[in-house]
């Protein structure tokens, strides 16, 4: 069904992002998977969703025109759009094959920039065990790093500065702080000042991952 819909929508840029089955978590780092939506996910998307509604409800971005929702069968076409245009992508976070979180790259540009903006979230019982850091650092490597990804000079992940468990993900990357940007996104009903961080592609070196896992390693040599 998945690759019948990827055909059927066709490749309409030269930018398209032609999406992996699944990335997976290094030897060192923490188990997770991240892939794409199929129509199959929706119950399971909707049920992890619901029950963690008030628990992302402070950091949700929203529509300030308030326009139509959409169904889910109608965000995973649109999820194909963006891919076939090359314009965003949308990946499950799965530990031990469950749906924990969601991480996705939108507002992508290219030409001159080749640039795009991060956002992600994780299921209250995971977080804070090392989930969403080692899913934006395979994110990093694949958009920035690898030939098979859509090859983008810059990743910006805007924070509320309020958001310390947030603050903490792009921190343990060494994210640049590029400061903050008032009102910049439209956040639990109203504008909302962000701290804005990036990760380039100068910054990669041996990888995202890979600084992530020595850094874990180090600190853990350290309590020790």
């Amino acid at each position: 069904m998945f690759q019948a819909l990827r055909d059927a929508l066709g490749v309409a840029s030269p930018n398209a992002i032609h999406t992996p089955l699944a990335l997976h978590a290094p030897v060192g780092g923490v188990p997770i998977s991240l892939r794409t939506m199929d129509m199959d996910d929706a119950d399971e998307w909707n049920a992890v969703r619901w029950q963690n509604s008030e628990w992302l409800k402070p950091w949700a971005a929203g529509d300030p025109m308030h326009g139509p929702g959409m169904t889910f069968a109608q965000w995973v076409r649109q999820q194909r759009r963006n891919e076939a245009q090359g314009t965003g992508v949308v990946f499950m976070i799965e530990y031990r094959k469950r749906m924990i979180g969601q991480i996705s790259i939108g507002a992508i540009t290219y030409g001159a920039m080749r640039s795009g903006v991060v956002g992600y979230w994780v299921a209250r019982e995971y977080a804070g065990h090392g989930i969403a850091p080692m899913a934006l650092a395979m994110l990093a490597d694949w958009a920035i790093g690898s030939p098979d990804g859509p090859q983008l000079h810059r990743l910006e992940i805007a924070i509320l500065p309020e958001n310390e468990r947030s603050l903490g993900v792009v921190r343990k990357l060494g994210a640049r702080d590029e400061g903050e940007k008032a009102n910049y996104m439209y956040v639990d009903g109203r504008w909302r000042t962000h701290r804005v961080f990036s990760l380039l592609a100068e910054d990669v070196e041996d990888g995202f991952e890979s600084r992530l896992i020595s850094r874990h390693a180090h600190e853990e040599t350290r309590i020790l």
